[in-house]
């Protein structure tokens, strides 16, 4: 029995019960966030000295691959329920079905991904050596979209209003940003891997994040009233991007 299809079946020997979303990945993880004190950059990301403006993705953070599969160690803090943990579980077992990503249990893996309930929700980007956490706060962050958003950052994968062909795309009012937060919205030179914007990706933060007024902070070019940001899982351009990024095809 191969450690993937190990992961599937724990899972589908116990219930699974999904928390039903009444928000987007990004608005719940802004409202985790608003009291954190964890250094982050672009609302959830660890930041780290080692990288460059580069890619991550061009100079080593990307998970090995393994003929057809990317396997990805995975560990889950006992301090979550039953439930949460299966939350967890559930959602990573979504990029099995549609991804070569393939999560398996940690056993003596030296770089592996560590879930766990800290001040908040975030992650890093890209494969870290080590013990690489991935934060989900009890009572708030637990959800299939925010797993999704914040395992996509351990992938590889920047927020999408911050792509570096988004001012094609969005404009950005700086005006009605929160003073202090207006590096949420700094672009990041990424590779779009030949994908186009998506106002549909789980990545993609609402309109009205880190508004010191209730008004705008970006408004889609196309159409300024255009309601977006509110995925609850991942979208088929989420899923192109990690086949694409991982050679899922090839």
């Amino acid at each position: 029995m191969t450690p993937a299809f190990f992961f599937s079946v724990c899972l589908s020997m116990t219930a699974v019960c999904l928390v039903n979303e009444s928000l987007g990945a990004s608005a719940i993880i802004e409202k985790v966030n608003a009291n954190s004190t964890k250094v982050l950059v672009h609302g959830d990301i660890v930041p780290t000295t080692t990288r460059n403006a580069d890619p991550c993705t061009a100079i080593g953070c990307k998970w090995p691959k393994t003929g057809s599969y990317v396997y990805v160690p995975v560990s889950i803090g006992t301090e979550y329920s039953d439930q949460e943990r299966n939350i967890i579980i559930s959602a990573l077992v979504t990029f099995h079905a549609s991804t070569c990503i393939r999560f398996v249990w940690r056993t003596s893996q030296t770089d592996f991904i560590h879930f766990f309930s800290g001040q908040g929700c975030y992650s890093y980007v890209g494969r870290q050596t080590g013990r690489q956490e991935i934060s989900l706060q009890r009572n708030g962050s637990l959800y299939q979209s925010t797993v999704q958003h914040e395992v996509l950052h351990a992938l590889g994968f920047h927020h999408e209003q911050v792509r570096s062909d988004r001012d094609q795309y969005v404009r950005i009012l700086t005006g009605n940003i929160i003073p202090g937060l207006e590096h949420n919205f700094v672009k990041v030179q990424t590779n779009n891997l030949q994908t186009p914007y998506d106002f549909n990706s789980v990545m993609q933060y609402d309109r009205f994040a880190f508004s010191k007024n209730g008004q705008p902070t970006m408004v889609a070019k196309s159409n300024p009233n255009l309601n977006f940001g509110n995925a609850v899982r991942m979208s088929a351009n989420d899923i192109a991007r990690v086949n694409r990024l991982y050679g899922c095809c090839e």
